[in-house]
């Protein structure tokens, strides 16, 4: 690295480092120097920044803090630093350069290799693609704050260091991850695909690269070259139905392979279905919606119905719901004889004004379709990908879990509670003989809802979110985990009662663990359980854990089914609400989306591996093996992960020996 200083700012910025070398780790000596960074940052002096990283490192500046070892930075978080007030920002900054100088080998360090360091940073700037690429709009310079614009000067830079080519294989295999996981919500994956035009303008880009990038843009703009020239709608269908018979087959079937492929609908394949199902073509529509024989079976069924919920639910605006749709019909949910009447009423409610009006905020564009509409998209969307569902930004994986688990097994019941909702503002359930009224309860885990969800979810989760939560304060002084006796009542009589959790909740320490760990095993292994397979989802509940093991807190989780994959090796499949499912939980417990013979929405993890995380569950003791023939060393293995992540935060008791810590 540099060391001749060519300016007073970054002069003073090296005289405050090496008081701070000289004073240790002194706070206000630390805010100063902060501060002389944050000029040097905001007069764009990155070069100058850039040359002092070997110094501002050795001198303490990250020390104690999240940024100090370079090893536990999570990619992720980084967006959310040029978010917020405060010193958040300048730390950010002063970590990337940092990285960038390490991935150069222009600076060493004792914790990271170079190559690490640019796999790190090529990760974190293909998430923050929108920080490379601001959009340039009056309304984006008016509203960017300084700890933004601080972000997009310090994404640019790293940007000149290094090929935007180089990001495109990370960039496309993070949109590949998504997708794969079939989310109902794609607003972050849309943004994704627009910001990778961008790096279509690097000459240095791959064909490969390139074709991964052009296939996800088609996905959304539409992959045919007729739809491709065709900026009006009316314009595409009256060029459509000019075609000959045979190329309306070819077209329809390019746009059903993409969304089969990438998951990601494009608005003109919405107008072309919606085309379709006016003119009542039902088999051009089976090619549009890459129908099997089954789902074909089922269009044609129903189709009066499947007609009306494409003209009031399928448009632009929501042309994602026509994956939705597709999924449905291949699941034959219409089927199921209280689901045409749950959506006929469903189409007849009056809204309350409140539900309407809450529908309409969460969408950007609602000019071609009403709120009716919306929600009718929503159950559209929730019914054909039930893993799909997700929580948001919202403590609420208990409710997330419950409109899943309905939407397989129940829908009509699903149905129910949305009409009550919308129309009456309220849901009842049962629990151990009282009603609970989620009208005359307040508080809950969200009480103030963060609105990017589903609209099903927007709609039913404050009051699901309330009336879970009243049940568990109605448990609050049992002496056990409240869950063994409000997830039954809850979710419905596909759960277990029988429930089993490794905390002791009066005391909070981890309690007999080999024995807990021995009942997974017998209760859910089939190699140990008699073979018996999952038929409805458990709900489970799990510790969830840091890319370095450390806890983070408690989630809930439904577990799918257990299975052998393609190598043998035993799989715990699950349904995480979570907006990602794949993440890293640390000792190399890294849960899949794809690839381990996932399906559409699951995550899955090896069957000790996931058994780690977990700290409470319901099984069946009809569907249970003989705990002695667990063997010890399975036992050994998973108490060993457990302990040596989120066990550290507990203290951990033999009841056989309880003084025995």
């Amino acid at each position: 690295m540099k060391t001749s200083y060519s300016n007073h700012d970054q002069e003073q910025f090296a005289r405050s480092l090496q008081t701070l070398s000289e004073g240790g780790s002194n706070q206000a000596l630390v805010e100063e120097t902060l501060r002389n960074a944050a000029v040097l940052i905001d007069k764009e002096m990155f070069e100058e920044l850039y040359e002092l990283v070997e110094d501002y490192d050795r001198a303490g500046i990250f020390q104690d803090g999240p940024w100090e070892n370079p090893r536990k930075l999570q990619p992720k978080l980084v967006a959310g630093s040029f978010k917020i007030d405060g010193n958040y920002s300048v730390f950010e900054v002063l970590s990337e350069l940092r990285l960038l100088a390490i991935a150069k080998g222009e600076c060493q360090h004792e914790t990271m290799k170079p190559e690490e360091a640019k796999d790190l940073l090529t990760t974190i700037m293909a998430l923050n693609l929108e920080m490379i690429f601001p959009p340039e709009t009056e309304e984006a310079r008016i509203s960017q704050t300084k700890e933004q614009k601080r972000g997009i000067l310090l994404f640019q830079f790293l940007a000149n260091k290094l090929s935007l080519a180089s990001l495109a294989p990370t960039f496309v295999n993070e949109i590949d991850r998504l997708t794969s996981q079939r989310p109902i919500m794609v607003n972050r994956i849309v943004e994704m695909i627009g910001y990778a035009k961008n790096l279509m303008k690097d000459s240095d880009l791959s064909p490969e690269g390139r074709a991964s990038i052009e296939r996800y843009i088609d996905s959304m703009s539409g992959p045919t070259s007729l739809s491709k020239r065709s900026i009006e709608t009316e314009d595409y269908l009256t060029q459509f139905h000019a075609l000959s018979q045979a190329e309306k087959v070819s077209e329809a079937d390019e746009f059903a392979n993409i969304m089969r492929d990438t998951g990601i609908v494009s608005p003109m394949h919405a107008e072309l279905v919606r085309d379709l199902a006016q003119k009542e073509e039902a088999e051009l529509l089976t090619i549009a919606l890459d129908l099997t024989e089954k789902g074909e079976a089922n269009l044609n069924e129903h189709f009066p119905i499947v007609k009306e919920m494409i003209t009031l639910a399928i448009h632009r605006s929501t042309c994602q719901s026509l994956y939705g749709l597709a999924r449905m019909l291949e699941r034959g949910v219409l089927s199921s004889p209280p689901v045409i009447p749950g959506l006929e009423r469903i189409t007849e409610l009056e809204l309350l004004p409140e539900v309407e009006a809450v529908l309409l905020a969460a969408r950007k564009d609602t000019s071609d379709v009403t709120a009716v509409g919306l929600l009718l998209s929503g159950i559209i969307s929730v019914l054909g990908q039930p893993l799909g569902i997700g929580q948001g930004l919202n403590p609420t994986c208990q409710s997330a879990r419950g409109i899943s688990l309905w939407s397989q097994h129940d829908p009509g019941y699903l149905l129910e509670l949305l009409a009550r909702a919308c129309r009456d503002g309220e849901v009842d359930m049962m629990f151990e003989g009282f009603e609970i009224n989620s009208s005359l309860l307040s508080g809950g885990l969200a009480p103030d809802l963060h609105t990017e969800l589903d609209p099903v979810s927007l709609v039913l989760v404050p009051h699901l979110d309330r009336i879970y939560d009243d049940m568990m304060k109605r448990c609050a002084l049992r002496g056990e985990d409240g869950h063994k006796w409000v997830n039954p009542s809850f979710y419905g009589q596909w759960i277990s009662k029988e429930f089993s959790s490794c905390i002791q909740p009066v005391t909070g320490a981890v309690a007999d663990y080999e024995a807990f760990a021995k009942l997974f095993y017998a209760t859910h292994h089939p190699e140990f359980n008699g073979g018996h397979q999952l038929i409805y989802p458990n709900p489970v509940g799990i510790f969830v854990t840091t890319a370095n093991a450390d806890l983070l807190g408690l989630h809930a989780i439904s577990i799918q089914r257990i299975a052998a994959d393609l190598s043998g090796e035993m799989r715990v499949y699950f349904y995480n609400p979570n907006n990602d499912s794949g993440q890293n939980w640390g000792q190399g417990i890294r849960s899949t989306v794809r690839n381990h013979g996932e399906e559409e929405g699951e995550a899955s993890l090896p069957f000790d591996q996931f058994l780690s995380r977990v700290y409470a569950f319901h099984y069946n003791p009809n569907e249970m093996g003989n705990l002695e023939e667990v063997d010890l060393s399975l036992v050994e293995r998973v108490t060993d992960l457990a302990k040596n992540s989120w066990g550290h935060t507990y203290q951990w008791v033999d009841l056989k020996n309880p003084f025995l810590l």
